[in-house]
């Protein structure tokens, strides 16, 4: 397994997987013990508790156990740091195509005056 360094590294590679972004979704709708998870997504307790631990270790889900249940919920942290690492790429991007916008409509321009 890769390991990762950064909390930004941690968090996209947990929202990496369609599972893990449909249980943030669902914490979103409340606190769900991992038994009532595993049995929403069809998925065994272990296979629940691997994705968990991942969401977890990124910050993105926070668990308590009490007596034999462990109940998870979204984490404090937020995705602000994420939001903004890809709010700034997407600029990049929408700089570059703007550029490129330029480029055809000046060849464009260019091949008409032929």
């Amino acid at each position: 397994m890769v390991q990762y360094a950064s909390p930004l590294d941690l968090s996209f590679a947990a929202l990496s997987d369609a599972t893990r972004r449909r249980i943030i979704d669902q914490l979103g709708r409340g606190d769900a013990s991992i038994t009532s998870l595993a049995d929403q997504f069809q998925m065994t307790l272990t296979g629940m508790k691997k994705h968990v631990q991942v969401l977890e270790r990124a910050g993105l889900v926070v668990t308590q156990k009490v007596g034999r249940v462990r109940t998870c919920k979204l984490g404090t942290r937020g995705l602000k740091a994420e939001a903004e690492w890809i709010e700034a790429h997407r600029k990049l991007f929408e700089a570059r195509f703007e550029a490129l916008d330029e480029i055809i409509s000046e060849m464009k321009r260019e091949g008409s005056d032929d």
